[in-house]
This record gives structure tokens, C-alpha cells and sequence, in this order.
């Protein structure tokens, strides 16, 4: 058990939707699920009813993406359509409207800065992408690091981090982006199609908005794994969940005191899953499906609240 809290199984009057390599969002106080593998509907969290509602299709498949919400409008960019092993990154940035369950295609996204699996965050009402791979589950890992203006269309290039990497998440704090976990795709083997699912990087890069520059912690996290959620508990990063070589999912819960830069592990998630996001609100944090275990399957239908 943790002084920050501990994580419990949400009892819910119906069940979702299962699914992974979706977003999980909040905008005015419900929570929306958005997107995974096959074209998956919205569904909308009544957090106060513990209540799931279906809404609509998206226009295309959408998976392996972080959405954002700035003011009532959610936003999906850097993320993948179609099938494994090479899933196409999308080409245009996606919006999805809660108030009217509609969707509109939005801004193109430049051709030489498409790829999916980034770590995606809102800062001053501009959309930030860090890393990605361009080629699905095969080719093209990146260390990219880019902002997107939603009120002028404008697309920014931005230093690369020092370590490149996909499926992981990204969070900003106190002004400093932070980019934890995820892996090197792009890494196969004669003997081993699938030899990406051990190569984790443990290393954590942060950059600085106030001189500009990445800096990379000296303390690596204690157990490499990709596709976890993050969230931000008072002067501490949480990082749970997530896929390694093993075959379960991982549990654990990965906690940066950023007082002093260093990790340690506190309470567990009830059920290991990698693949959706994590939703901070009201000083609780929530998170729904993804899988169970390594690779796609099973795809998970609960939720889950660290409080």
C-alpha cells in the first residue's frame, strides 16, 4: 500500500465496450472512451453513476494514439489505421465533438511528421507530439517532438528527444514535459518476429519548456515496459501498467518523486493492462480496458480508480 492511495475495481452498472490501443479522456466531467483496434464506438463514463453509454462510430479506424481535450473539443493526432503488422499512420488530425456526437476530419498533418504511438499532451492550447514509429509494428521509430496550433493550423518542429520511442505516454508538469517508457518497435530478430516486445527504454527524457532543451533523468525507471498509463499525483509521476517480454501484463505501479528524481514501486494495479490512457480527476485517477496481457488478447471491459 502507498500513502499516495491504492487502486480498486470500479463496480459498474453495465460494462464496456473491450478494447485496446485507445484514449480515454475527459471533457466536462464524463470520461470518453475513444478508438482501438476495428472501429470501436464512443462510450461515454458517468463518473458520479458509474454508468457506460454508447455513442457513435468514428469515420475511420483509429488505435495507438493519446487523444487531448482542449476546452469542449477532443483531438486525436500521431495515430495508426488498419491492420498489424505495418498499420498506416493517419494523415489528417481527427475531432471529436461531445456535445453533439459528431466527428469532423481536421488539419492535414505534414507528410514528413506522420507516424503513430506518440506521447500526445496539451500545453497553452497547443497540441504536443513526442516520438512515434512511422511503419506500424516493423520500421521507422522516431524521436520526433512537435506542436500543433488548433487556432491558427500552424505545425512546429521541435528538437529531438535523446531517446527515441513508441508506445509511450507523455506529461507535463510544472512546465517540463516529461516522456516515459514505451520501446523500440523497429527491433526484429531472425529467430524472433517479435523481439520489440523486450526492448523497453527505461531511460526518461524531460524537456524544459522555459530554456528549451531535453535533459534526460539520471534515475532509469525500475521496470521497462510500454504502452502504460501515466498521471500526475501531487509532486509525484505515476507509470502503471504496460507490456514487456513477459507474457501478463504488468501491475505494477511506478512512482517519480520529482522532488528528488528518483523511482520506486507503490500499490498495484487489481488487474495488469497496457494500451489505453489514464484520466486524472478530482485528485483521482481512472483507467479503462486495454489488454491483459502481452499482444492483443484478452482485451479488457473494466475500470479501474487509484484514490
Amino acid at each position: 500500500m502507498s500513502d499516495l492511495g491504492i487502486w480498486r475495481t470500479v463496480k459498474c452498472v453495465n460494462e464496456l465496450t473491450a478494447r485496446h490501443e485507445n484514449s480515454f479522456v475527459e471533457v466536462d466531467d464524463k470520461f470518453y472512451l475513444i478508438g482501438g483496434r476495428r472501429i470501436q464506438p464512443v462510450e461515454e463514463f458517468d463518473p458520479e453513476k458509474n454508468v457506460w453509454r454508447q455513442l457513435s462510430l468514428p469515420p475511420v479506424e483509429i488505435h495507438h494514439f493519446h487523444a487531448v481535450a482542449i476546452n469542449d473539443r477532443i483531438y486525436i493526432a500521431g495515430a495508426m489505421t488498419g491492420p498489424g503488422p505495418r498499420e498506416t499512420p493517419l494523415p489528417n488530425i481527427y475531432e471529436y465533438h461531445p456535445k453533439t456526437d459528431t466527428w469532423t476530419k481536421g488539419a492535414e498533418i505534414p507528410s514528413a511528421r506522420r507516424r503513430g504511438s506518440c506521447g500526445t499532451v496539451v500545453r497553452n492550447g497547443k497540441i504536443y507530439l513526442v516520438g512515434g514509429i512511422i511503419d506500424g509494428h516493423h520500421s521507422g521509430l522516431v524521436a520526433w517532438f512537435d506542436c500543433y496550433d488548433p487556432r491558427t493550423g500552424k505545425w512546429e518542429v521541435l528538437p529531438d528527444m535523446p531517446h527515441p520511442r513508441d508506445h509511450a505516454p507523455a506529461i507535463i508538469v510544472e512546465d517540463k514535459l516529461y516522456s516515459v517508457g514505451g520501446r523500440d518497435t523497429s527491433v526484429h530478430t531472425e529467430e524472433n518476429y517479435r523481439a520489440f516486445f523486450a526492448a523497453t527504454i527505461r531511460e526518461v527524457d524531460c524537456y524544459d519548456f522555459a530554456n528549451s532543451k531535453w535533459t534526460t533523468l539520471d534515475d532509469l525507471l525500475p521496470i521497462g515496459t510500454a504502452a502504460g498509463g501515466i498521471a500526475h499525483v501531487k509532486n509525484n509521476i505515476l507509470y502503471f501498467g504496460g507490456e514487456s517480454g513477459q507474457k501478463v501484463a504488468h501491475n505494477e505501479t511506478q512512482c517519480l518523486d520529482l522532488s528528488c528524481n528518483k523511482w520506486k514501486i507503490i500499490s498495484p494495479l487489481e488487474t495488469g493492462r497496457h494500451g489505453s490512457q489514464a484520466i486524472k480527476y478530482k485528485e483521482k485517477i481512472y483507467i479503462a480496458s486495454g489488454c491483459g496481457n502481452r499482444g492483443g488478447r484478452p482485451e479488457l471491459t473494466s475500470i479501474e480508480v487509484f484514490s
